[in-house]
């Protein structure tokens, strides 16, 4: 059975982040009890979790996070995303798999994501050039009260 899938989105799915890369986070006999052997499931599952990651990381230069393969990739930024697709994955019917336990590793994901965007934490990512990116990062000091 063939099914259609952007060409776009495979490659970028490859290249990131593998259907068989995810054997670290879910039993090959869960996956293919769940998506009754069609890797497309997989797929949409990892290219909606790089579009979940995509949106938190406004500030940084994407085309490089995720253009880059193998060790060249971050690996909790790797983990993080995994933990998303498999959440995503998981939500077409759990097989046997650890449902409590993949919504918690997703909730901490999307956790770190939102401490990444406010600053909160760092990450060994390359930036956006702020002359390109249109992000706008404003602030002030903190407000000073007057005692008379």
């Amino acid at each position: 059975m063939i099914k259609y899938v952007s060409t776009t989105l495979l490659i970028q799915t490859i290249m990131f982040l593998s259907n068989e890369e995810m054997k670290t986070h879910l039993y090959s006999e869960n996956v293919d009890a769940i998506s009754g052997g069609d890797e497309t499931i997989m797929t949409a599952a990892i290219d909606t979790a790089l579009q979940e990651a995509k949106g938190y990381l406004e500030a940084y230069d994407k085309d490089a996070i995720f253009s880059a393969e193998g060790a060249n990739r971050n690996s909790l930024l790797l983990t993080f995303i995994k933990d998303i697709a498999a959440w995503h994955f998981l939500v077409l019917g759990n097989a046997g798999t650890e449902f409590k336990l993949r919504q918690d590793r997703y909730n901490m994901a999307v956790s770190w994501f939102k401490s990444l965007r406010k600053g909160d934490v760092s990450a060994d990512l390359p930036v956006q050039d702020p002359d390109t990116s249109g992000l706008i990062i404003f602030g002030s000091n903190p407000q000073k009260g007057q005692h008379f």
